[in-house]
């Protein structure tokens, strides 16, 4: 398992991946659920009957009835009634799974998503244990009663969650302070799905070394006792009980120890409206950009070190969010490429709940945009992605019945239903068109009702105008787009399309534009002879390269200079690329970008 993913893991991901399996054959074992309890959500002894079967019987055994009941509210429109024991159904064949069966392909996941990292096992254990054992039945019947968590829950949980682990943090959580859990269920959960696997090395930025920074997180249990009694203290400027688990992992992720916390908290006093300054208050050192000394020099990686001595774009970026989290703030840190270099920023939920993600950054550069890392999945996405946690729309009604909608499509879709799988995902996508799962889900569908092309690629351009607002994911579609044009030997039409995204981004998205160009010139690589390959990349420099900076230089020049001089072994014609780009994207002189065609070009001419 190795690499990183951009992009978010959604849960249609996680409905597909854990389709149901035992469950099927089990399920005649256990009594059916009455219609008229049905059309009601689960009593607390209906769900206490539950838990008591499942320690005899088994988790499995409970799911087709559980089901079957939340299909028929489902049908007779008690949505309710649906949701809530259709997430109890979700438990049941979550809890019924065992760790045989999930772990494998829970690592098929990871693999997929490219988020395997050395810090993880390299050996997992297959065994017969079921991962209901991970929880005592009381948490068992808390969660399965509490309609309101379980629905977080299962929204929140991603492909790549490790849920031996994750259930075992929040039964270890849950036995050292039940009441405390029940009183703050979401941090609890953030904790579980940050903590459930050890964070790679490039965490929180790769510009440190492991003997100054550790890059441990706390046992889980001291972590929840910690951020709940900084609440308790007043010290924390956001309630962190009134905050979703989405937004509590960006709190509980703090790379400093709590001892380096306090002390933030006790020396860095800029109230939460002015949280910006504390990326200033680090003195930026530029003798170390001069002597190109990006990583810490330093032997330790401490809060006050790096006040003391100050630091370059990712230090003050990591003092920031560190002081951030210590005060309950949901941080991030952000880094990206502009004109002239790459850079480091944060942001930071402000009091009003929401995003600020231009702490630090630095407008005259033209960062368009940034990448965070998401400590649930350790994943990349866009800043622009968190337009989404910043409009909150997941709160309205009109959302939170769209994903009702979603997970029924999803679970008839695992059940081979495909023509009613389209119609309930049709019915999601109307109910609010920023539903990425089920445009996601309805894709899917049509897919496996066998569906033409030219069907799917218009649910597909539904799908961008549905998502104009989010240039990202416009241009996902788009390119999804494109992709069956080609398939189908509409090639001109596809390569239209690719064009035409990337003009569309060429001035407010540069990063998409970038992706876009880059996409053009591999597809040129692997497919054309050297002259092709070469009147690809010039039309793509002279189309897109000008003042597109280091992005561009990352994703395009750099390929493809390295392709010419590593792959094809032609370092004159290396030479050329590189002088028509330096031409074309005009670094300022002695810039990062400018020493960086340097150094490319030093390389070329070495043939390496």
């Amino acid at each position: 398992m190795g690499g990183r993913i951009r992009g978010v893991l959604t849960a249609v991901g996680f409905c597909l991946l854990f389709a149901p399996r035992a469950a099927a054959a089990a399920g005649a074992a256990a009594t059916a659920i009455p219609e008229a309890e049905a059309l009601q959500v689960p009593t607390p002894a209906r769900v206490s009957a539950l838990v008591t079967a499942a320690q005899r019987e088994g988790w499995a055994a409970q799911a087709a009835p559980l089901r079957a009941a939340a299909r028929l509210a489902f049908a007779r429109e008690k949505f309710p009634a649906a949701g809530a024991w259709y997430h109890v159904f979700r438990w049941a064949e979550l809890l019924g799974q065992t760790e045989k069966d999930f772990i494998p392909r829970w690592i098929q996941a990871v693999d997929a998503a490219r988020v395997g990292h050395p810090n993880m096992a390299s050996k997992y254990d297959l065994t017969n244990r079921p991962l209901a054992a991970a929880l005592s039945p009381e948490l068992q019947t808390w969660l399965l009663g509490n309609a309101a968590l379980s629905e977080e829950f299962f929204s929140l949980l991603a492909p790549v969650d490790y849920l031996p682990r994750v259930l075992g943090i929040l039964e270890e959580i849950y036995r050292a302070n039940p009441a405390g859990f029940k009183a703050g269920p979401r941090l609890a959960l953030a904790i579980a799905v940050v903590y459930d696997l050890p964070p790679p090395p490039i965490w929180p930025h790769g510009q440190v070394t492991p003997a100054a920074l550790p890059r441990r997180l706390p046992p889980p249990v001291e972590a929840f006792a910690w951020w709940t009694k900084q609440e308790q203290l007043g010290r924390t400027e956001h309630k962190l009980s009134r905050l979703a688990a989405d937004e509590l992992k960006f709190v509980v992720d703090a790379a400093a120890p709590f001892a380096e916390l306090e002390w933030a908290q006790a020396n860095v006093r800029s109230p939460l409206a002015q949280l910006a300054d504390a990326y200033s208050m680090i003195r930026y050192r530029n003798d170390r950009v001069t002597a190109n000394q990006p990583v810490w020099p330093g032997p330790r990686y401490m809060l006050a070190d790096i006040l003391a001595q100050g630091g370059i774009c990712a230090d003050q970026a990591y003092f920031a969010t560190e002081v951030g989290k210590a005060r309950g703030v949901p941080t991030l840190l952000i880094y990206g490429a502009g004109n002239d270099g790459r850079h480091a920023w944060f942001g930071y939920l402000d009091g009003s709940q929401k995003w600020q993600l231009d702490a630090g950054r630095y407008a005259e550069q033209r960062f368009v945009t940034g990448f965070v890392r998401d400590p649930q999945t350790w994943a990349e996405f866009s800043d622009h992605e968190l337009k989404f946690l910043s409009e909150r729309f997941h709160d309205l009604p009109t959302y939170r019945q769209s994903r009702l909608q979603a997970a029924f499509a999803a679970d008839f879709l695992a059940t081979s239903e495909a023509a009613t799988a389209v119609a309930v995902a049709r019915r999601a996508v109307n109910y609010e068109r920023r539903n990425l799962d089920a445009w996601e889900l309805l894709v899917a569908a049509q897919q496996a009702a066998k569906a033409d092309a030219r069907t799917i690629e218009n649910v597909l351009r539904e799908a961008a105008i549905a998502f104009q607002r989010y240039p990202d994911l416009e241009a996902r579609f788009v390119n999804r787009v494109s992709a069956s044009l080609r398939a189908r030997g509409e090639t001109s039409a596809a390569d239209a399309e690719e064009r035409r995204i990337a003009r569309k981004n060429q001035v407010d998205r540069t990063d998409l534009a970038v992706q876009q160009a880059r996409d053009i010139v591999l597809r040129a690589m692997t497919s054309q002879p050297l002259a092709e390959q070469i009147r690809a990349y010039n039309s793509v420099v002279d189309s897109f390269g000008r003042g597109a900076g280091t992005g561009f230089f990352d994703e395009v020049v750099t390929v493809f200079v390295e392709h010419l001089v590593n792959k094809l072994q032609r370092p004159a014609e290396a030479q050329q690329a590189l002088a028509r780009a330096r031409q074309v994207l005009a670094p300022e002189p002695r810039s990062q970008l400018d020493q960086e065609f340097e150094r490319l070009a030093q390389r070329a001419k070495k043939g390496r």
